[in-house]
């Protein structure tokens, strides 16, 4: 494995390249972009790269579906640490190009809900045609294939384009969610402002499944942050669930309801427990009472009392 290699959704200006070199670590490190998630994911299978940083999640648009499929099939890989990057697009164009002259414009999909109110407002007839990447919907400007792309402004110098507008959104505050994929191996340190995440797949489809899911978290005081169904591809009705939840699995509480969800689904998939990107541990939601490591530790020892005739 080449351990000074990171690779990450490319090509070059892509928000996921910005994201990366956000890390120290970036500037120790080979960077190298791929066409894809599943390209940039699999070089870190095969050894070919240390680690991968990927976008996983965004506050409009909500979870980067192939990279949650990736995530869950295959060969295993685990998250590290995540990086929020806020997110505001500029138009590029080529020199000289005006507004009245953009007919045709690109950028990756889950960039289009993001601007699509500008668009409306400001380019009502231009044909949008997505690309694999935001930095690969500005190469394919400077190409000529299209007229305008949309992209991060520091893309611009990159494919000798102009930003033609600039600090476009529908939504303030817009943010997308990156994580450090690496090989299997232990989890990110404690920070006690953490987050973990995991694929479940339920045994069977009948009433109340779900809920019997979400009580192994209920039950422990586990906050859940997000929940999606994916479709596993065996037929309609078939989902497996993406969930990141606070706390860390060395926790107690975590480690608790992690077991319990595997005594009733037939695969339960850790992705990882990894610094929550933007908390400290005093912003972290309060623990319920009885769901702290201590309460536990104080349960158990009850329950050995007992079990030895000492309650």
């Amino acid at each position: 494995m080449s351990a000074s290699v990171y690779t990450y959704l490319g090509p070059e200006g892509t928000f996921t390249e910005a994201a990366l070199r956000s890390l120290p670590e970036a500037a120790t490190r080979e960077l190298i972009p791929m066409v894809s998630v599943p390209t940039t994911l699999d070089a870190v299978r095969s050894g070919a790269a240390a680690a991968a940083l990927v976008p996983i999640e965004n506050s409009v648009e909500g979870g980067v579906t192939i990279t949650l499929d990736e995530l869950a099939t295959g060969e295993p890989l685990m998250i590290y640490r995540e990086v929020l990057l806020p997110i505001a697009f500029a138009l590029l164009v080529r020199p000289g190009t005006q507004l009245a002259d953009v007919k045709t414009v690109t950028g990756h999909p889950v960039s289009q809900p993001q601007v699509r109110k500008w668009l409306a407002a400001n380019l009502p007839d231009a044909l949008w045609e997505s690309a694999a990447s935001n930095g690969d919907g500005a190469r394919l400007v400077q190409e000529g294939r299209y007229d305008a792309a949309f992209a991060g402004e520091f893309a611009a110098a990159t494919y000798g384009l102009e930003p033609l507008v600039s600090a476009i959104h529908d939504a303030e505050n817009a943010t997308t969610r990156f994580v450090l994929v690496g090989r299997p191996a232990r989890p990110a340190v404690r920070t006690g402002a953490d987050k973990t995440s995991v694929a479940i797949w339920l045994g069977d489809d009948h009433p109340g499944a779900l809920l019997e899911l979400l009580q192994e978290f209920a039950a422990r005081g586990v906050n859940l942050v997000r929940i999606e169904s994916r479709p596993t591809g065996q037929g309609i009705g078939r989902y497996f669930f993406s969930v990141d939840l606070e706390g860390h699995i060395t926790d107690r509480r975590v480690a608790s309801a992690l077991m319990g969800l595997k005594r009733i689904c037939p695969n339960v998939r850790f992705l990882g427990s990894y610094p929550r990107a933007g908390f400290e541990p005093t912003g972290m939601s309060p623990l319920r009472s009885g769901t702290s490591d201590e309460d536990f530790a104080v349960a158990e020892e009850w329950l050995a009392r007992c079990q030895d005739g000492r309650a």
